[in-house]
């Protein structure tokens, strides 16, 4: 018989994410006037301000770490709480180097590293009934049901259990009405894209927005990510360092996902206690995992934060979520392999022209070309250097502030009263994802302090064919 109160409509709970458009849209104003003062004073520092003396300038830097400290706290608890698209900002702000604060990263990241592998999760009773819906009782589906989760995430939370065939499982469990509150957020975006139209329409954010949409809300269809997880241990069959568990087929929904159970540490404790040798070896891996994937099939991972590994010694590497999977045309993965070949032979002509043809750069706007085409040509340092490089926390964080640091002076140019908009960028809107993994990807590494020699372990992929994968 099922607990009193099974059959019953669910009722709100008190840890249930807020759905509607204006609740959840009222929880991220509520972080505004924390974030302001940390905010200023970058500002002040950027356009310079009243000179402080020793003291003064000691006293507002311990303010600020302070309340850097509390901002980070806040954004824990409510992105923590809401789930979703604000959670899936946080946890990039937890590990992409660049993204906090300059001066407060380690304050900010340090507490939000919490979300990266264990966000707040919800209540057994509501993982219980989502099971429950979709295959029946948990106690009656599997041999073993753990009622606490233990993970939790975005858009799910994950918890231990044993098939009726004896294998030890891990089952993803979609957060009730996490789906409205991902559309919800979508249409938030969609709210602010119209109010800056025209002006976005030049810059392409109709088309990016509609594929950041595309793209997250597959994410909340399980059974996707299902597909994406046999896909991705075909394109690796045969590489025993990358380990990717099999799918419990009959045991997953579009909302409940069951995986082979792989064990392994996290990043953080691999980072801080592996020998550099393994670190290095993972590194490799993970170099591997991304690149013979979206450069011979055109299959990107669009998610590469330190909570979807598990390390599982030398350089055996295992990957849990494949929710966030694109695939790229055959024209822009071409295209992107042909920079990178370019860069590794030093025709920079036929790198120049593949800046335009490929990524939409315009010569005949100085200033933006110039920043654009040194921006890529740093960026892409690793693969195209044949000699081996080290990841660290500066070149992460520069992958970030690079950009950021010289278009702001191109923007906000001395003596102009309104800002001095670039021409736009033609840039593919499937490379919008791509950006993200390379910031993404380089942050991991950084934090393995992982070094090779990248262009090596790339090289096959780049200079070989486009492989088509079926449908």
């Amino acid at each position: 018989m099922p607990p009193d109160g099974e059959d019953d409509p669910p009722k709100p709970r008190p840890d249930a994410p807020p759905t509607s458009r204006l609740g959840r849209l009222a929880r991220l104003g509520a972080l505004a006037p924390r974030a302001l003062p940390i905010a200023a004073e970058a500002l002040r520092r950027k356009i310079g301000g009243q000179p402080r003396d020793a003291d003064e300038a000691r006293e507002a830097r311990e303010r600020l770490r302070e309340n850097a400290k509390k901002t980070a706290d806040a954004m824990l608890k409510t992105l923590g709480e809401m789930k979703g698209l604000p959670l899936k900002l946080g946890q990039m702000a937890s590990y992409i180097d660049g993204l906090a604060p300059p001066g407060y990263e380690e304050k900010f990241q340090a507490t939000l590293k919490k979300l990266q592998a264990k966000a707040p999760p919800l209540s057994p009773e509501a993982a219980r009934r989502v099971v429950t819906d979709d295959l029946g009782a948990p106690e009656d589906v599997f041999a073993q049901w753990e009622a606490q989760p233990f993970a939790a995430a975005s858009i799910g939370q994950v918890h231990r259990a044993v098939t009726r065939g004896g294998d030890r499982v891990a089952v993803k469990v979609q957060y009730p009405g996490i789906d409205k509150a991902i559309e919800n957020d979508l249409k938030s975006l969609s709210m602010l894209e119209t109010m800056i139209a025209p002006v976005g329409r030049r810059y392409q954010s109709k088309e990016t927005l509609d594929e950041v949409k595309a793209v997250f809300l597959a994410e909340i269809d399980y059974g996707l990510e299902a597909e994406n997880v046999d896909l991705f241990r075909a394109i690796h069959e045969g590489d025993d360092a990358i380990v990717i568990p099999r799918v419990f087929h009959s045991l997953s929904t579009k909302r409940v996902l069951t995986l082979e159970l792989v064990g392994g540490v996290d990043h953080a404790t691999f980072a801080a206690n592996a020998p550099q040798a393994d670190r290095d070896a993972a590194g490799e891996t993970l170099a591997r995992f991304m690149f013979r994937a979206l450069y011979k099939h055109g299959v990107l991972y669009a998610d590469p934060h330190p909570g979807n590994y598990r390390f599982l010694g030398g350089g055996r590497v295992a990957f849990l979520d494949f929710g966030c999977v694109k695939r790229l045309s055959p024209e822009v993965t071409e295209g992107m392999k042909a920079i990178v070949v370019a860069l590794q032979d030093g025709d920079r002509d036929r790198f120049l022209y593949l800046c335009v043809d490929v990524l939409g750069y315009d010569p005949t706007d100085a200033e933006p070309w110039q920043l654009y085409t040194e921006y890529t040509q740093m960026i892409l340092t690793p693969l195209t250097t044949d000699a081996r490089f080290k990841y660290t926390r500066e070149f992460a964080r520069e992958a970030v502030r690079y950009l950021v640091r010289h278009g702001r002076a191109i923007v906000l140019k001395p003596n102009m009263t309104l800002p001095n908009l670039p021409k736009p960028i033609r840039m593919p809107t499937e490379m919008t994802f791509v950006n993200r993994l390379q910031w993404g990807f380089a942050s991991v590494l950084a934090g393995l302090g992982a070094e090779a020699n990248w262009r090596r372990v790339i090289e096959p992929w780049a200079r070989g064919p486009f492989v088509p994968l079926s449908s």
